[in-house]
């Protein structure tokens, strides 16, 4: 398996050495050491890379892009299969996130816009702090009318 250094992953994804370097440190790269101590990546290492870039970007955190790739293989290339069943899991997660920012866009579209000068009419209004008592956070905004 041919592989190759930090400095050409770093080159191919964008991202700095310290952030590879911290990849591996948290368990999302394992590169082989060559005799000399240097770092040595499988050519693989370029795809998982890309997807915790892409995660990243839909919000995942690093913990959460890590849990899903723990369930591909370290020791050889993940098959379409094992990406399959990885894409599956980040689907349903981006589906409800889709979900929550669309509602989040129409209700701040239907306020923005209203013009209605009545706190009585309006959906965000909460008297006496009543969605409080449902948790902390903005309440009104993120969670699903029930």
């Amino acid at each position: 398996m041919a592989e190759i250094s930090i400095g050409f992953l770093s080159k191919r994804t964008g991202l700095a050495v310290s952030a590879l370097r911290y990849y591996e440190d948290i368990g999302i790269l394992f590169p082989n050491r060559t005799a000399s101590g240097q770092r040595r990546f499988a050519k693989s290492d370029l795809r998982r890379v890309a997807f915790v870039i892409a995660a990243q970007k839909f919000g995942f955190t690093l913990p959460e892009i890590k849990s899903q790739l723990d369930l591909l293989p370290n020791n050889r290339t993940p098959t379409k299969q094992d990406w399959s069943v990885l894409s599956q899991n980040f689907r349903s997660a981006l589906t409800q996130r889709i979900q929550e920012m669309e509602r989040l866009r129409d209700t701040l579209e239907g306020c923005i816009g209203c013009g209605c000068l009545s706190l009585t009419a309006c959906k965000l209004y909460n008297p006496d702090d009543q969605a409080g008592e449902k948790g902390p956070g903005p309440q009104v905004l993120f969670k699903s009318t029930e």
